[in-house]
């Protein structure tokens, strides 16, 4: 399996300050995608490099910048994310690395990373779907 690195973002979230969302926990387990299925249109086939290319295109609709073979980040304000991110003609995987003030300990991290990271997925799914 070939790796993408990671990605980097600044994303600005709409923050709600209503009682109901102040009492709900911020934390939730890490999710990792691991070897996630890839699904192009019927009767087409599609390469690792094609792969690459809707991660790419998924990152890139997201606002985020994937960087290969390097660090690379997806960060929400000041707390970045450390991410990789393999791939080949059957399969991709988000594997949690690091993180900075997202209050990662035991399993557990800020909950809007999973939502970072069921977003991009889904953006993957979608730009396969053009290939």
């Amino acid at each position: 399996m070939r790796t993408l690195l990671q990605f980097t973002s600044v994303l600005i979230l709409a923050a709600s300050a209503t009682a109901a969302q102040a009492a709900c926990s911020l934390s939730a387990p890490i999710v990792n995608v691991n070897d996630a299925l890839v699904a192009p249109p019927a009767n087409k086939a599609v390469s690792a490099e094609g792969v690459r290319a809707a991660i790419v295109r998924a990152d890139a609709s997201m606002g985020w910048q994937l960087q290969e073979d390097g660090p690379g980040t997806l960060v929400l304000r000041a707390h970045p994310a450390l991410v990789d991110i393999p791939y080949s003609a059957t399969t991709f995987s988000f594997t949690y690395k690091s993180s900075i003030e997202l209050d990662e300990a035991d399993g557990q991290i800020h909950k809007n990373y999973n939502v970072w990271i069921s977003n991009l997925k889904n953006g993957i799914f979608a730009q396969l779907l053009l290939v």
